[in-house]
């Protein structure tokens, strides 16, 4: 599953396996003062202290009476992993739909035997089903059965053994019914009818599932637990029409007698009933092949050419991370399916993945852009972690999704190089970072309380930089290895954290509680402070590091093996291994000359925040000799916030840059002062020929903040060749701004396109004419513009509407109340169009207040009332809270 929202979830107060510091006790009234002691943490059972418990001299010290004082000792939420009382063995299913009414039509046959002790009976779960029979495979006696809505219990008729097996068959309808949802996944329906009734013209009819964490069973009646494992059998009848997906090979598809299909899945290998899947709808379907297995993309018909673009590098992945694991991709087949109206961003079913359409895109808007290529990533890395292995508990849940985060950073390595890889990394810590400021626990964190919580930072980002660190530690044979052990250890099984760390043990000799109980067991991370020094006299060269962490929220003293490079002005460096154990501590060396800079944690792997303290002139050396691309950014950074104009020669050195985004970032921050006609030149050149798109972009803007009129003619040429849309809507306005006499032909080729920079851009063009006769085009392209372009689209739009006839303003705003109230657009042109028609009321406020007429006057009234109406009627279909937010502050402007 990728997603990457952070959670809000309560602060842990007590953490388990540890020896720590912190208060001894957890108090439910104010507390007597008591001292930091170092305990051992146990599970104790209840205890309350009661009033007469509590003496006078507690009460003359600390003010609190016995009356006000209660203690109670209590034992720390723990979500267990489930109990196994039955091993469900196979599933065999047959499907048929009700789209009208949104029900699946269903018959179940299910395998199972007792997993260890005897049983009459068994319980499997089963949401908001209607069960029409329910007998043993292959008998017509009624097994008699008690449901509650959400599981059902059947008795067995007699009792069986673990070395006995019994099959259920059951008929059933069931109605899939959303109860609540996450940020991560905004749904728990569990299987999704997609313009059932053909209500949304040009919206096309689907089915799919999604059944992380525990909702496949509202379609099928299973033991939905992360820790079950089940081969399948699917047969799924549709219109002929549709195509079908589901997991493991299609083996038939049959055409019935009453314009139907019925399609037969088979998965023979057992994997988790949470990864069940399938989709149904009219997919072009493209093929591909890896080392003998069909790999098959899933795309609308109008994408058919882009698919290769839209899932990038397919085969070659699969090939890398067999290799790279030591485990070839052990399922029978990999394909990839984009759904309409997605309640997350991918899933990792087993033997096919589910994608929201924001991956669908043509492949020119694909240009230079990597989130395909690490979601591609993601899901795949999943089905060794995850699907061949899988956590046992959702407790343990970032041993799926930290690897699969983790999988981003070895595929850019690999593809893109470390840098693209270490910027990725950069981005990760970030957004932990951020999400770690609300919400803090330990990454195995039994005390969640909601199982749809885990779902958040911590394990995404969080666990894939700890599994960076720990590469880092072992080394890369060693990590690699440890994690072939692992999942040819407990392929088809379910594993937890312990499992992880004894692999890694035992392929290295190491013992590594240390690290897990640090990084996997306690929550929080380092907040380091890092200063230098030099001592001419004794030639001694010093960094102290001072961990500034909250020790009421984290431990006080993170264990950190830690690279420190020294580097001296000829490019010369030294690098020493030390490890920190203590809260402050100085790291001294002996030199015979001054360092210029000196890097702790060199090879950038250690998750904390840092403040490093660092002159601008040490910057300045770090980014000419500092080898990695955080060595060069946070120099960059550091000068660009900065107030010595020596060091901007840094910003310069940066445009030649070898990693895209720091000659984008040096491009951005160029001042005024560093424009002369050399850079001027340079960014000229970087717009007509950089490798980079973004950076051609951005030198495109650069150009037009300067208005360089030379920039003309490389644009004209980059109208003709250049293939990102991204920058030619940049160049395009460069011409508008600089010469708009070709600007305006220029628009008018592109005016079909359906890329919304693109179409931003011609909007842009037409809107400076003033011209109304384009009116036209704004409005056949209102549902084209999506994303940030939609708010100057729109805005655009009512900015030549109003300066129109009445009959055109009036259109204007019933034509953005219909895309306001259209619960079908997209939030981004939702929102857009509201604006545009608050951006209308207060222009019609203004000609108003200037106004004298009184019939002009009535008439801007009408127009006022109209917009009114439009906003109040946007404001009543919205159903998302936080898009009702962003109007009331809209509106209430």
């Amino acid at each position: 599953m990728k997603s990457l929202l952070p959670i809000l979830a309560a602060l842990l107060l007590l953490t388990a396996g540890c020896k720590t510091t912190q208060k001894s006790t957890t108090l439910t009234a104010p507390a007597p003062v008591t001292e930091d002691v170092a305990i051992e943490e146990r599970s104790l059972d209840t205890l309350e202290v009661t009033p007469d418990m509590w003496d006078g001299v507690a009460e003359e010290e600390t003010g609190i009476t016995a009356e006000d004082y209660q203690l109670t000792y209590t034992l720390p939420n723990y979500n267990e992993t489930a109990r196994r009382e039955h091993d469900l063995l196979h599933t065999k299913l047959d499907l048929r739909f009700d789209w009208a009414k949104e029900k699946v039509l269903g018959k179940a046959t299910l395998k199972l035997k007792p997993y260890f002790y005897p049983a009459t009976e068994v319980t499997l779960d089963a949401k908001g089903f209607e069960f029409h029979k329910v007998t043993m495979e292959g008998e017509g006696k009624p097994l008699v059965f008690d449901y509650s809505g959400d599981a059902i219990t059947i008795q067995l008729g007699k009792t069986y053994t673990r070395d006995q097996t019994y099959s259920l068959y059951m008929e059933y309808t069931a109605t899939p019914s959303a109860t609540g949802g996450s940020e991560a996944i905004t749904s728990d329906k569990g299987l999704f009818f997609i313009n059932p009734r053909e209500e949304e013209p040009g919206k096309p009819r689907q089915i799919w599932t999604q059944g992380e964490t525990e909702w496949n069973s509202r379609w099928f009646p299973t033991i939905d637990k992360p820790n079950e494992r089940t081969t399948q059998e699917m047969y799924i009848t549709v219109e002929d029409k549709f195509k079908t997906l589901s997991n493991g090979v299609l083996l038939s598809s049959k055409k019935n007698n009453d314009g139907t299909r019925t399609d037969y899945w088979k998965m023979d290998l057992p994997h988790a009933p949470y990864l069940f899947m399938m989709a149904i709808g009219e997919y072009a379907v493209v093929k591909d092949k890896w080392e003998g297995i069909d790999v098959d993309y899933y795309v609308e018909p109008a994408y058919e050419k882009d698919a290769r673009a839209i899932f990038p590098h397919t085969p070659e992945m699969l090939g890398f991370f067999s290799n790279k694991v030591g485990v070839k991709y052990p399922w029978s087949k990999f394909a990839q399916v984009v759904v309409r109206d997605y309640v997350s961003g991918a899933m990792e079913n087993t033997t096919a993945v589910v994608f929201g359409d924001f991956v669908q895109r043509h492949s020119r808007e694909l240009i230079d852009e990597l989130t395909n290529d690490k979601i591609v990533a993601h899901e795949m890395f999943h089905q060794w972690f995850g699907d061949l292995v899988t956590c046992e508990s959702w407790a343990n849940l970032t041993l799926n999704e930290g690897f699969a985060n983790y999988s981003e950073y070895l595929w850019l390595e690999h593809k893109y190089g470390k840098d693209a890889a270490d910027y990725h990394l950069w981005e990760e810590l970030g957004g932990y970072l951020d999400a770690s400021r609300s919400s803090i626990h330990p990454l195995i964190h039994f005390g969640y309380e909601n199982k749809e919580d885990m779902f958040d930072a911590h394990s995404y980002n969080k666990g894939g930089l700890v599994l960076h660190m720990l590469r880092n530690h072992v080394g890369d044979d060693a990590f690699f290895a440890a994690l072939k052990l692992y999942l040819n250890r407990y392929q088809f099984k379910a594993a937890e954290v312990h499992d992880l760390r004894l692999a890694f043990e035992e392929v290295t000799g190491e013992d590594l509680n240390w690290f897990f109980n640090q990084w996997y067991l306690r929550e929080g991370h380092p907040q380091l402070e890092i200063s230098y020094g030099y001592e001419a006299a004794t030639g001694e060269a010093t960094v102290t590091v001072a961990q500034t962490q909250s020790p009421d929220m984290m431990p006080a003293v993170f264990e950190l093996p830690v690279a420190i490079d020294l580097y001296f002005t000829d490019g010369s460096s030294k690098r020493i291994q030390e490890i920190m154990m203590q809260r402050e501590q100085t790291f001294s060396y002996k030199v015979d000359r001054q360092p210029a800079f000196i890097i702790f944690d060199a090879e950038r792997v250690i998750l904390a925040e840092r403040k490093d303290n660092k002159t601008e002139a040490e910057m300045v050396w770090q980014y000419k000799y500092g080898p990695r691309f955080l060595d060069r950014m946070e120099a960059l950074m550091s000068v660009l916030e900065g107030e010595n104009k020596d060091s901007r020669s840094v910003v310069k050195a940066a445009l030649k840059d070898p990693f895209w985004v720091l000659r984008a970032a040096s491009m951005e921050n160029l001042l005024e002062e560093d424009m002369d006609e050399n850079t001027v030149a340079l960014v000229r050149q970087m717009a007509a020929g950089d490798p980079h798109s973004q950076v051609r972009n951005m030198a495109y803007n650069k150009l037009m903040e300067i208005g360089d009129t030379e920039a003309v003619a490389i644009a004209k040429t980059t109208m003709q060749k250049e293939q990102s849309y991204y920058v030619l809507a940049t160049a395009l306005r460069l011409l508008n701004q600089l010469d708009k006499e070709s600007a305006l032909p220029l628009a008018r080729q592109f005016e079909k396109e359906e890329n919304s920079d693109m179409l931003d851009a011609v909007g842009e063009v037409y809107l400076s004419s003033g011209d109304a006769q384009y009116m036209p085009f704004f409005e056949s392209r209102l549902d084209k513009v999506d994303g940030m372009s939609a708010f100057t689209f729109f805005s655009g739009y009512q900015s030549l509407a109003v300066s129109g006839s009445p009959e055109v303003i009036v259109a204007a705003i019933d034509k953005l109340k219909s895309v306001g109230v259209d619960m079908n657009k997209t939030i981004w042109q939702r929102v857009a169009a509201v604006r545009a028609l608050v951006e209308m009321r207060g222009e019609f406020l203004r000609r108003s207040n200037a106004e004298d007429n009184d019939a002009v006057k009535q008439e801007i009234a009408g127009q006022l009332a109209l917009v009114k109406t439009a906003l109040d009627a946007a404001k009543a279909v919205e159903t998302n809270a936080d898009i009702l937010g962003i109007y009331d502050q809209l509106i209430g402007q």
